[in-house]
């Protein structure tokens, strides 16, 4: 039989209470566990082979695409303030492309509604930078997306850094350095969306539980939010 098992701890030492929990499996359940899917953030690499020698370890593709987000955002800030330093007539038309594109440019573009295609449009068009960029973004979610097997998967990757590396300074260096963990996701096609669908409802558990003054409370509230129909959980 096979099992997900979901932890989350949002706390600075995160790690060490993973770890004291997973220990607590015992040997055999922790050699037995394949994969384990990570973000690039803490020890949780280093932690996964000392105590899961047999697992391999994945990055998850969400976290990747991100990163590569945050960094298409930043460029448009800083295409912004550039636009500070044109003549009126250019600077008008750069800004004026750009105020409201933050989530024209990082939604998926076939997802786009008709005014934000014309927005993007408008983007592309006052900044070579920011077309290209985008440019980038997408064919990035593609060979997630369209990648058939670890093998194209792995070459799609290695093609994209290639053309990328001008422009994602950050993120390519990023990827370059967790490359064999993220091209694992080709493999079995493993995220951390279950964690991050458990952390989406509990932030929103927490909206609704303002005012409750002790954690059983919340804790019968977050058993009622999985188990029972939600009319219950409010």
């Amino acid at each position: 039989m096979n099992w997900s098992i979901i932890l989350y701890d949002n706390s600075d030492t995160s790690c060490f209470l993973v770890e004291e929990v997973m220990r607590t499996w015992g040997e055999k359940v922790l050699s037995q566990i394949e994969e384990v899917s990570i973000d690039m953030t803490g020890n949780y690499k280093s932690l996964v082979k000392k105590i899961s020698p047999n697992a391999e370890v994945t990055v998850d593709r969400f976290h990747v695409t991100k990163m590569i987000h945050e960094e298409l955002n930043q460029a448009r800030i800083e295409q912004k303030i550039v636009a500070k330093s044109l003549n009126a007539k250019k600077r008008a038309k750069l800004f004026d492309s750009l105020k409201g594109s933050k989530y024209t440019l990082l939604r998926a573009e076939e997802k786009l509604f008709e005014q934000q295609k014309i927005k993007l449009k408008e983007v592309n068009s006052a900044s070579p930078l920011i077309k290209i960029m985008h440019s980038l973004k997408e064919e990035f979610d593609a060979l997630f997306e369209k990648s058939k097997d670890w093998g194209e998967g792995t070459l799609r990757l290695i093609d994209w850094l290639k053309k990328a590396s001008s422009y994602y300074h950050k993120s390519v260096k990023i990827i370059t350095r967790w490359f064999a963990e993220i091209i694992g996701y080709f493999e079995r096609r493993t995220t951390n969306g279950i964690v991050e669908g458990i952390n989406h409802k509990l932030k929103l558990l927490k909206r609704c539980g303002f005012g409750l003054r002790n954690f059983n409370n919340i804790e019968m509230r977050a058993l009622l939010f999985w188990h029972f129909p939600k009319s219950l959980a409010h």
